[in-house]
């Protein structure tokens, strides 16, 4: 063994028992003598080299425009290249389960409801007990997983689907429903803190004289803002099934079955009597039509202000789904 090579093993050995620190080299520097004698000599090891061995080879010598015939696509591609995922969303909404005993299962027909609460499932749960009391039946529901799988078995064909709904007209049907209202369906609890924690400017009760549509308008305004800290983990109240977006429920849905056909609100008339038709229904019954909520109409209080605020709120389903401004619906 030369005198390089032995000190070569030597600065190699002490590597390996330096495992726990980190080295930088510049590449170039490799075959400058004064700095691997200097690296040998931090390192603690006692010989020196006089030379280094001319019989290496520089690999690779070149620049990269003069390696790749396509520089300047490859750079403009590279450059939007985000390897840090720095411009990601987070998302901390928390994830939601399959909910199997909220399904509804036809008795008669092959059809499976996956309900996408504060939406229009109540409609279309009467339309399913409309289409199986033609046969006096009734829909399946608060089934299991194993009870589900049963029924699949006993459909084959079958069709899942669910409905989905502009997020400000859902969440203008929460607040009603849940928050402004004070009698059955009400969330009495977290309407009082949101009241007293949060600052929501909320009448003691809908028949006030003074709670007009401008009082009404700045009470959902503070409601929507709620609603994007509440769904980035930003608040001490449940993200609730009723309020949480649309996407984290399908991917509920997902862990179990995943939806056959998303049908939009403002299509659920002749989407659901299309879909009825195509497992074989023959006499398909009227889907009911929306019960009114609150003590005014969403036109009545809507303005840009309010959709942008829908929109910071779910931003992720207006993305995903591709909704547009409620006006332009």
């Amino acid at each position: 063994m030369t005198a390089l090579q032995a000190f070569q093993v030597s600065l190699l050995n002490r590597l390996q028992v330096s495992g726990q620190t980190a080295f930088y080299v510049a590449y170039e520097d490799l075959q400058n003598l004064d700095v691997m004698n200097g690296l040998a000599a931090w390192l603690g090891v006692e010989g020196r080299m006089d030379a280094l061995d001319k019989n290496l080879k520089v690999q690779n010598p070149s620049s990269m425009p003069e390696k790749v015939s396509n520089f300047d696509q490859m750079a403009g591609a590279l450059s939007g290249v985000d390897r840090f995922n720095l411009t990601r969303t987070p998302n901390f909404e928390p994830r939601r389960g399959p909910a199997a005993p909220t399904y509804f299962a036809s008795s008669t027909a092959p059809l499976l409801y996956l309900p996408i609460r504060g939406g229009s499932q109540d409609r279309v749960e009467d339309w399913l007990r409309a289409l199986d009391a033609e046969s006096d039946e009734r829909p399946l529901s608060k089934l299991g997983q194993n009870g589900l799988r049963d029924w699949m078995r006993a459909h084959p064909g079958h069709r899942s689907f669910a409905v989905l709904r502009h997020p400000l007209d859902r969440a203008y049907q929460v607040f009603c429903h849940r928050i402004l209202n004070t009698g059955q369906g009400g969330y009495r609890g977290i309407r009082n803190t949101l009241m007293r924690r949060y600052k929501l400017p909320l009448p003691e009760s809908e028949s006030e004289r003074n709670y007009d549509a401008a009082a009404h308008r700045a009470a959902f305004a503070a409601f929507l803002k709620f609603l994007q800290g509440n769904l980035n983990g930003q608040t001490a109240i449940r993200v609730d099934a009723d309020w949480a977006t649309q996407s984290k429920t399908i991917e509920g849905f997902a862990e179990f079955v995943l939806p056959d056909r998303l049908i939009r609100s403002e299509t659920v008339h002749h989407e659901l009597a299309e879909l009825a038709a195509s497992v074989g229904v023959t006499n398909i019954p009227d889907l009911p039509e929306a019960p009114s909520v609150g003590p005014f109409a969403l036109d009545d209080i809507y303005d840009p202000e309010i959709e942008k605020l829908a929109r910071a709120a779910y931003a992720r389903d207006y993305l995903m789904f591709g909704f547009e401004n409620w006006a332009q619906n």
